[in-house]
């Protein structure tokens, strides 16, 4: 089975953050079979070693990287599969994102405190919260003058606890590429 890692903060390359090769490194190290990084955002695919389970294989490969390039950020792990069921849901059907809008995914960690009842929006109208579960929260993000409304920022806020959060783009990118029917990547 294929796991995806979402780091908070992570840009590879950028101070504080792994390089590529760290990334993939201290994961390999930690017990995954294999690791790729998928695309520069802090966004890796790992197959677990045997014996081994993926939020434990995160939590010391997080350890490994604060050791080696100062990262303190957390990581959120879904399994591809979970991320493929989600995305077949079509879940921004029939929603409208123009311009430089985006449908977002924010992913949290459990326990959480709870959301208020979605869906709502921000007074400045920059965001729109749709619906959420207990791992993730699926919304837009608006531009509104000269910035667009951050899903994170709110989340982290309101829950007082960290999130991350990825173009719905990324999401579809990987599942289309980590989820033949084999489980293979298609490389």
């Amino acid at each position: 089975m294929r796991y995806a890692v979402f780091l908070r903060n992570g840009n590879l390359g950028r101070p504080r953050s792994p390089t590529r090769a760290q990334f993939e490194a201290a994961f390999l190290e930690s017990g995954a079979a294999s690791a790729r990084s998928f695309l520069v955002n802090g966004t890796l695919v790992f197959t677990l070693a045997p014996g081994e389970r993926p939020r434990a294989v995160a939590a010391r490969a997080c350890a490994a990287l604060r050791a080696r390039c100062g990262m303190v950020e957390p990581a959120f792990v879904r399994s591809v599969g979970e991320l493929q069921a989600l995305v077949a849901e079509r879940p921004f059907a029939g929603r409208v994102a123009e311009g430089r809008d985006a449908f977002c995914i924010s992913f949290l960690g459990a326990p959480r405190k709870p959301l208020p009842a979605l869906p709502l929006a921000s007074a400045r109208g920059d965001l729109e919260l749709l619906r959420s579960d207990d791992t993730h929260v699926l919304s837009i993000s608006r531009w509104v003058g000269s910035s667009s409304g951050s899903p994170n920022a709110w989340l982290e806020r309101t829950l007082g606890e960290p999130a991350t959060t990825r173009n719905w783009r990324t999401v579809v990118r990987l599942v289309e590429k980590y989820s033949g029917p084999d489980g293979s990547s298609g490389d």
